[in-house]
Parts: C-alpha cells; sequence; structure tokens
C-alpha cells in the first residue's frame, strides 16, 4: 500500500508514476493511476527459472512497459501488462 500512495502523491506533484507490483488488486483499490504487474513476491523484478539472457530480456520488457505507462495520461487505475 505504501507503494501505491507514494506513487498518488508525487502524481499530485506533476510527475508521472509507474508503480511495478505483484498485488495488483490492491494498487488499483487504493487507487495508483499506472500499474506493472511484477512476477512474484521473491523476485518481484527477476525470474531465477529463466536464463541469464532470458532474464535481462524480461526485465527490458517490463522497463520498456513501464517507461509507456509513464507516458499515458492516466487518472483511473490502468493496468499495463509486460510484452
Amino acid at each position: 500500500r505504501c507503494g501505491a500512495t507514494l506513487a498518488q502523491e508525487l502524481e499530485r506533484a506533476g510527475i508521472p508514476t509507474a508503480l511495478l507490483c505483484n498485488l495488483v488488486p490492491i494498487a488499483t483499490r487504493v487507487g495508483a493511476p499506472r500499474i506493472v504487474p511484477t512476477r512474484g513476491i521473491p523476485y518481484p523484478t527477476g525470474d531465477p527459472a529463466l536464463d541469464p539472457e532470458g532474464e535481462r530480456a524480461w526485465r527490458r520488457r517490463l522497463l520498456e512497459t513501464a517507461l509507456k505507462a509513464v507516458s499515458t495520461a492516466g487518472n483511473k487505475p490502468t493496468v499495463f501488462e509486460a510484452g
């Protein structure tokens, strides 16, 4: 919940945010405007099951999705799935 609240405060200050999180229903409920789902609790921005090249590619897609999210206007919670 703290991440979503921080995102809301930054948005009020005019700084667009993308909240990367694995608890999408909670982020949606508290009103984070741009949400990018991650893998899971122990490794939100990584996946130890992937080889190093596969993990780099996954992280790059996650980052590209977050960049797309912050460049999109948003007033209500929107989920951006990493492609």
